[in-house]
């Protein structure tokens, strides 16, 4: 946490010049701030999965391109972290946005830069290992099975070009 702050302190400046209603935005939400707020910003990987299977939400894995390619959820939209700020367009504004990476450093960020930008974010707060983890077996067999195979063919504008 100490780092999404970090980079907000050093980002913020520069947002506010560029998008003087965002950063009030983010203002507003961190003087609103509360224990309602704190719980609000996290999704755990149960959450995700029961929200994927009702169609209700898009997992968007900042993971660098390398780690995608090593190892990824094909039903995902792959954005790296140091990409978002360009692709905003592939987002929906309809659904909840779960951001994720192994543990949450880095989901955190992305959270916290997607709601400047008025996207309803949560955080993948135990990452993406910890979904791994819940997608074995019959548990994977299930997504599976509600998951519309659109959602497979998830690559990105970037992936396709």
């Amino acid at each position: 946490m100490l780092i999404a702050a970090m980079v907000l302190f050093i980002c913020l400046p520069a947002v506010a010049k560029e998008h003087p209603a965002a950063a009030q935005s983010l203002e507003e939400y961190l003087l609103s701030y509360d224990d309602d707020a704190r719980r609000e910003m996290k999704a755990n990987s149960l959450f995700l999965i029961d929200h994927l299977m009702d169609d209700e939400v898009v997992l968007v894995d900042i993971r660098f391109a390398e780690e995608q390619q090593v190892w990824n959820f094909n039903f995902a939209l792959h954005i790296p972290l140091n990409e978002l700020p360009l692709r905003l367009d592939e987002l929906p504004k309809d659904k909840l946005i779960i951001t994720a990476c192994p543990h949450k450093d880095r989901a955190i960020l992305a959270m916290a830069y997607l709601r400047t930008q008025g996207y309803h974010v949560r955080y993948l707060e135990d990452g993406l290992l910890s979904l791994a983890e819940k997608l074995r077996g019959d548990d994977a067999r299930m997504l599976l099975q509600f998951l519309p195979p659109e959602r497979f063919q998830h690559e990105s504008k970037r992936d396709s070009d």
